[in-house]
């Protein structure tokens, strides 16, 4: 099209205006109005088609918006939008933001007090695997799942809660360690205990007892072990003044003060001995004054001690000598009837009036060992039925052989070995035994074995108690227990299940 093509046109559908001037006669528009007007088409095309996917790409100031996953229908994808978040799903994950920001400050609050309480200390496995739960969280959070990030924060909660919760178990336990290691001597495992304790409670009392017990335990143990030396030496004056000296440290101590009750004890037992063998010495020597003088000392020593008395008594009674001298020869009359029980108390009343009677001590542990054999035998021989148990045989034969090996026994004695002797060998003598079933009862015989299936079976069996335990399919097993007579008969004993187990909740 030329220029004068141009000038002959006119608007479509209006009429030629009057006096409208030919194109060719307007001045040409300059250089910089094109150049404006590119710019201006430019700008309007970026804003058509590049400004919607910055938009939806970033948020203000030009962070990248996060990528939400939608799960879309085939007809929800291929419907074109702007905009893939509703303001509804917005709504939604603003929500569960919130919820995992609240859990996750109970998380933050719980965590700042267990780290008040240095929980690494006591519980490190359990406050790591706590936290594992919260960088969970915060991986999910950082990604905007936000109700996974909820879910972990709770976990973590729970765990740090439970921690909490546990403390004063914790507590308990570190008290008790403390104190264990109170008693085993261990002053370092003591003062890491107590330590712990008082942090996790703050002025306890215990703890604080325990503590200022700990950092003495080593002077304590140091003294113990001084105090043993000097007692081992037989220094046992010198042993209770170090041991006082622990106590003073430690006035809690148990070990302590025991083996101080012990050291004043060994203490007064050797000045109670010792005055009361010198009242025994002058009384041998026929010095009544002198015996009366010492055992009226040891009284003063112990008041109401029954030696001590008795010895006054033997003292200013000069028929003591004859009591002791009857006591030994009724004794000794007891010994040569066999009559033990009667020997003893013979010896016994000598003791009573001199306990250091050397006659009287080895008399009386002899009729002692003799009257226990003597009622061991008589018992065999008395209850006969008690020998078919395997114990009660066993230890009557170690009784008899024990009673056979006595250099020359008395006739008492000699009829009890014949008695014994015979009832043992009857002991071991078969006894026939019937059983009865119903062929249809598996049946075991402890101390025998399997018999299985039978009507009717006769075994030999030796005196005693047996068990037979019988079963079956579908019927309740039975268990009888039964003895075989020491009187060579046994009654029949019956093994049969016979009570059907009825099926429960049978549909």
């Amino acid at each position: 099209m030329t220029e004068h093509d141009l000038n002959d046109k006119t608007l479509p559908g209006a009429a030629p205006a009057a006096g409208l001037r030919p194109l060719a006669a307007r001045p040409g528009p300059s250089p910089l109005v094109w150049l404006m007007l590119g710019v201006l088409i430019l700008l309007a095309l970026a804003v058509i088609f590049v400004l919607p996917g910055v938009v939806a790409e970033y948020e203000l100031p030009l962070t990248p918006r996060a990528q939400v996953e939608q799960v879309q229908t085939p007809a929800a994808a291929a419907a074109p939008t702007l905009n893939p978040v509703s303001p509804f799903e917005e709504a939604q994950r603003a929500r569960q933001r919130q919820e995992a920001q609240d859990v996750l400050a109970s998380l933050l609050e719980r965590q700042t007090a267990l780290e008040d309480l240095q929980v690494s200390r006591w519980a490190q496995q359990a406050y790591d695997q706590a936290l594992g739960f919260a960088r969970a969280g915060d991986e999910a959070y950082r990604t905007q799942v936000f109700d996974q990030a909820t879910q972990q924060y709770r976990h973590a909660d729970t765990a740090l809660a439970q921690l909490q919760d546990s403390v004063p178990q914790v507590l308990a336990d570190a008290l008790a360690r403390g104190n264990a290691a109170l008693e085993a001597g261990d002053a370092t495992l003591a003062t890491e205990a107590f330590s712990l304790a008082l942090l996790l409670q703050p002025g306890a009392t215990e703890a604080q007892s325990g503590l200022q017990r700990a950092q003495t335990l080593d002077q304590v143990n140091a003294l113990l072990a001084q105090a043993q030396q000097q007692r081992s030496a037989g220094a046992l004056e010198d042993a209770r003044s170090t041991l006082e000296q622990a106590l003073a440290l430690d006035a809690a101590h148990a070990e302590a003060r025991g083996r101080l009750d012990a050291v004043r004890q060994a203490i007064s037992d050797i000045a109670f001995t010792r005055v009361m063998s010198s009242g025994f010495a002058a009384l041998q020597t026929g010095d009544s004054d002198a015996a009366i003088a010492a055992f009226e000392q040891a009284l003063v020593m112990r008041p109401g001690n029954p030696e001590a008395q008795e010895a006054i008594t033997q003292t200013r009674d000069q028929l003591a000598v004859s009591r002791i001298n009857a006591h030994r020869d009724a004794a000794q009359t007891h010994v040569a009837a066999e009559q033990w029980e009667a020997a003893v108390a013979e010896y016994d009343a000598a003791l009573a009036i001199d306990a250091a009677l050397v006659f009287a001590i080895d008399g009386r542990d002899y009729a002692a060992k003799r009257l226990q054999l003597d009622r061991l035998l008589q018992d065999a021989i008395e209850q006969p039925e008690r020998l078919a148990d395997t114990a009660v045989h066993a230890q009557a034969v170690q009784v008899y052989y024990t009673a056979l090996a006595l250099e020359n026994p008395g006739p008492r004695l000699q009829q009890q070995l014949t008695q014994v002797e015979v009832l043992l060998a009857r002991a071991q003598v078969p006894v026939d035994v019937q059983l009865l079933s119903d062929n249809l009862t598996e049946v075991t015989l402890y101390q025998v074995g399997v018999l299985g299936r039978f009507q009717s079976q006769t075994l030999s069996l030796k005196p005693g108690r047996y068990v037979a335990v019988g079963t079956r399919p579908g019927y309740r097993d039975v268990r009888t227990e039964f003895e075989v007579g020491f009187d060579n008969r046994s009654a029949p004993v019956t093994v049969a299940c016979t009570e059907e187990i009825v099926a429960v909740n049978r549909r």
